[in-house]
């Protein structure tokens, strides 16, 4: 195992804890940050099971505190800026504390993290900015959100320049509400987002997953099983 580890920002739940539990369990030692100390510690306490997992708490909304948090952290091979916070706003019923809550979290925060961190990364690492499909795809009260995962777009693109060689890229998750007519749901979530669909009576293949299948195919037998179709299916249309 290469030395550095991985840090988790936001790894307290949801994607971001999955993603504590997937390296641990790869051997990496795993850093995860929460805002709420219990969080943390429960947190740790779930994910310890799959390998070493030690956990920090900190605000991001509260970004001066970010540097001795993590005073202890390092040399880190990945990081993750998985932490997220949402905000109904709307410009005819404007918050402007919760506005600038996840202004201040998302930009300023991710990018003190970073900053932080920058002179511990390894000369392999990379890292992983969350953002959100709301900056293509707004929605009544999205106000603030698509503003600012517009933001985290720029953030990217900055350090991407700013740091290279290192590796920085984002991901921006979205999710089905409401099936059309010919969309068959082949798998969802613990919490109902819808994972999987095929169309019916499709003429070609026709299937879509909401996580990313290219990652690790031939370790994950489900990822493979997708290519194989899908290379199946090239084959016969040729």
């Amino acid at each position: 195992m290469a030395d550095g580890a991985v840090v988790v920002v936001g790894g307290t739940r949801a994607i971001g804890l999955e993603i504590v539990k997937r390296y641990a369990a790869k051997g990496f030692p795993v850093v995860l940050t929460g805002r709420d100390p219990a969080g943390v510690e429960a947190a740790v306490a779930e994910a310890s099971g799959s390998g070493t997992v030690t956990g920090v708490a900190f605000d991001l909304a509260e970004p001066t505190g970010i540097a001795g948090a993590l005073a202890g952290v390092g040399p880190v091979r990945h990081l993750v800026l998985a932490a997220i916070d949402r905000d109904a706003n709307t410009v005819a019923d404007y918050d402007i504390t919760r506005a600038i809550r996840l202004v201040t979290l998302k930009l300023v925060g991710y990018t003190e993290v970073v900053h932080t961190l920058r002179g511990r990364l390894t000369a392999d690492a990379s890292i992983v900015l969350f953002g959100g499909m709301a900056k293509e795809r707004p929605y009544p009260g999205s106000t603030t959100v698509s503003t600012v995962n517009g933001g985290v777009v720029g953030l990217t693109r900055t350090l991407v320049e700013e740091l290279k060689p290192i590796r920085v890229n984002s991901l921006h998750g979205q999710g089905i509400l409401e099936p059309g007519g010919r969309v068959v749901v082949e798998g969802v979530a613990e919490d109902g987002t819808i994972e999987a669909i095929r169309i019916a009576d499709a003429r070609a293949f026709a299937l879509g997953v909401q996580w990313h299948a290219e990652y690790d195919p031939q370790s994950n037998f489900i990822n493979q099983a997708l290519f194989e179709a899908f290379g199946a299916a090239l084959r016969a249309a040729r």
